[in-house]
């Protein structure tokens, strides 16, 4: 019998199957004619597997509870027990107590409003918004000299 070979533990090696896959099923989405009057699918697709990889830590290809809720709190927005599973439910429809990468995609992609997608648009947006602050300091008020 042939041994099984050992998992590289390189941690850029141990993403790459996953990698794969979702590189795969954006392979799907760019191709699905639903989606083919969406502005910049490549470049918002690309975004959505490197911030699903991100988020699916046991590396299972799905974003389960414990990921989601420290998803929420790394963007400083803990939610509660029950917060979470309604925020699944939204993406997932109840079927499903995991995010998968087509759920994900679809909710972000889609025309429903999902708490999931709030954070995470809100998350983009704070990312562009936060300029390191330039040009002169604020003037000091009267009050504040010395």
């Amino acid at each position: 019998a042939m041994a099984s070979p050992r998992r590289p533990s390189g941690g850029g090696l141990r993403r790459a199957p996953q990698d794969g896959r979702l590189e795969e099923i954006n392979k799907e989405f760019l191709c699905d004619p639903k989606f083919s009057d969406e502005e910049d699918l490549e470049e918002k697709l690309a975004v959505f597997k490197e911030k699903y990889m991100e988020f699916d830590l046991n590396n299972q290809g799905e974003i389960d509870l414990m990921s989601v809720k420290r998803m929420m709190e790394k963007m400083g927005a803990p939610k509660t027990h029950l917060e979470l599973k309604k925020m699944i439910s939204e993406v997932t429809g109840g079927v499903s107590e995991t995010i998968s990468y087509q759920d994900f995609v679809n909710v972000m992609l889609g025309k429903r409003s999902a708490v999931l997608k709030l954070v995470m648009m809100f998350e983009g947006k704070a990312n562009e918004s936060n300029p390191k602050p330039s040009g002169p300091p604020p003037e000091r008020d009267i009050a504040s000299l010395p």
